[in-house]
């Protein structure tokens, strides 16, 4: 091929790979690879964002949305700094992305203007895989390299291209692949399933099991038949992960919620009285809410061998894909009959629902913020896809948002970094255009980084099949970022800008609409739902509304353990609470 450049072979890589866009923040150490995006006529595109943190966040809610790989490109020096959150987010959610950095090395000596160490930079968050491009001919095994391990490893990985080596000729060399094999990302590269004896030893042990319990984190996906049929055959109940929420249907009468501080009481009080767990693909961190030790006797499934046993013991390991190795399980599992664990499992439930319907009732000033997830929860499309910033609003969205079955939802679930909202909704958009997305997002992250992106959202939309992008933005003014009870400070000093978010989407032509008048919420998300645009739908949310984390069970037991009482003790002690009518 005639003046064939080396970024030309990358962009001929990602094509390869199925890679349908790159997200980014142009500059000079990279423009020629953004060149050659741009000569493709959008195949693949280019996105460019309004800062490299947001472009790394969209590499990766492209990778948690669609399974496939992320790329973002950055340049050097401060540029390449700030992709490393996003990176992170991708590594500790277990997401392949490929961060391609270019650096200028045109100085006098070879030096790179703004030079920073990149391999020790990105030597810890892409801790898989950091390589420098040397020379023409090698830059697509390099690249083939990095996407492969991004793909097998599930984890971010970095190449860094000098500029004038993208802009170099490459050699007219036998093309040696025309595209790689490539497995989907994200799912295993082979058939895995767990031993025949380790499959035996876990069917015997969740035979035995008197008052079972279910942990499904974002590693069931895909398998949530075969979760339902063991809940089913063993009388279990269920909780999930943040990461999990998405995988089940939440209206199932067994369904205790999301575990954890910013979870449900059912889901807390279900740890509390199991005397036996399984765990489907969660490395849930909430370990204040697992099971007491010694309490309850543990299968836990897992794709990555490493972490079994990485947040609670694990009695049998079973490392293979949760849907297969689920179905392997079930041709061994006994049934249960008798279910009067299950019965009390769904009385909880039936508690927890009536609780969290009072909750949103009530009154608050102006507006109580779990009325507004509570509104949307009765208008949410049936298709599309949801995505959930850190701050109060994670609370609201995993006690009182019913996702609909087959509605994807992700958030920041490790790292837990504001900021990831907005940039997973242009992600999760870009990826299909035709479907609604809803970003719920607080006053900080918005002014974090959200304003900016609604720049991104106003440059893009018209592209888009269905237009419905809504970003509900709670506004309660609090600068603590959490509100959850505290009274409002009085010095202004104290308290968050009250930005008008509704009224800067308008100026952007986008649609924007205010409420802070709780009978007129309902109506708000009607009309952000219907909106032939994108739309802020910005709540004016009472920050005194408590949080309110549900107690962990034997909580008081906790104390007395990490105390250094004997195991014994403690056990005869979780043996008499578990033996308690109203343990539930």
């Amino acid at each position: 091929m005639a003046d064939r450049t080396v970024a030309d072979v990358v962009v001929e890589r990602l094509l390869a790979w199925r890679v349908p866009r790159a997200f980014g923040y142009p500059g000079e150490a990279i423009a020629p690879l953004v060149d050659a995006l741009d000569r493709t006529g959008g195949e693949p595109a280019f996105v460019p964002a309004r800062h490299e943190e947001t472009a790394a966040f969209m590499a990766t809610g492209h990778a948690k949305f669609t399974g496939g790989i992320g790329v973002c490109l950055a340049t050097q020096g401060p540029s390449a700094v700030q992709l490393l959150n996003g990176l992170y987010d991708a590594k500790l959610d277990s997401k392949p992305v490929v961060a391609i950095v270019g650096e200028d090395i045109s100085g006098p000596l070879g030096g790179a203007h703004q030079e920073i160490g990149l391999s020790r930079l990105f030597g810890d968050v892409c801790n898989q895989f950091v390589r420098y491009g040397r020379s023409p001919e090698h830059v697509g095994a390099l690249l083939d390299q990095a996407f492969r391990t991004a793909a097998a490893t599930r984890s971010p990985t970095c190449v860094v291209l000098p500029r004038q080596l993208q802009e170099a000729l490459v050699p007219d060399l036998q093309t040696y692949a025309a595209g790689v094999m490539t497995a989907t990302p994200g799912e295993p590269l082979a058939r895995v399933l767990p031993h025949e004896a380790d499959l035996d030893a876990a069917a015997q042990l969740l035979s035995g099991g008197q008052r079972t319990a279910i942990l499904v984190g974002q590693g069931g996906r895909d398998a949530a038949a075969e979760i339902i049929e063991i809940a089913d055959r063993l009388g279990a109940g269920v909780a999930t992960s943040l990461l999990g929420k998405p995988v089940l249907d939440e209206r199932l009468p067994f369904h205790t919620g999301v575990l954890g501080e910013v979870g449900t009481p059912a889901a807390a009080e279900l740890m509390g009285g199991c005397d036996t767990l399984l765990m489907v693909g969660t490395n849930d961190p909430w370990t204040d809410y697992f099971p007491m030790p010694e309490q309850a006797r543990t299968v836990q499934i897992d794709i990555d061998g490493r972490r079994i046993g990485n947040r609670y013991p694990a009695d049998v390991p079973l490392v293979g894909d949760a849907a297969e190795t689920l179905r392997a399980l079930l041709s061994r599992v006994r049934g249960r009959p008798e279910q009067q664990w299950r019965a009390t499992v769904e009385s909880a439930v039936d508690r927890w629902r009536e609780v969290a319907a009072e909750r949103v009732a009530a009154a608050a000033d102006p507006v109580n913020p779990q009325l507004v997830l509570g509104e949307l929860s009765a208008r949410m499309p049936g298709v599309g896809a949801v995505t959930v910033d850190v701050g109060s609003v994670l609370y609201w969205y995993a006690r009182h948002l019913v996702l609909p079955p087959g509605v994807k939802a992700q958030l920041c679930g490790t790292l837990g970094s504001m900021g990831c909202a907005l940039p997973y909704a242009v992600a999760a958009k870009l990826a299909a255009p035709d479907q609604p997305v809803i970003a719920l997002v607080g006053d900080g992250a918005m002014q974090l980084n959200g304003l900016a992106e609604l720049i991104t959202v106003s440059h893009l939309w018209q592209q888009w099949r269905d237009p419905r992008l809504v970003v509900l933005v709670l506004n309660n003014r609090d600068q603590n970022g959490m509100g959850g009870g505290r009274e409002p400070s009085a010095d202004p000093t104290h308290r968050r800008p009250d930005v008008p978010y509704a009224g800067w989407a308008r100026l952007l032509g986008l649609h924007g609409v205010r409420v802070d008048r709780p009978e007129l919420v309902g109506a708000a998300w009607d009309e952000a739902l219907a909106a032939d645009r994108p739309c802020v739908l910005e709540a004016v949310v009472d920050p005194a509304v408590s949080l309110a984390p549900p107690e962990p069970a034997f909580a008081d037991l906790r104390g007395l353990y990490a105390e250094g009482a004997p195991a014994r003790k403690v056990r005869e002690q979780v043996e008499v609470t578990a033996n308690a009518e109203d343990l539930v």
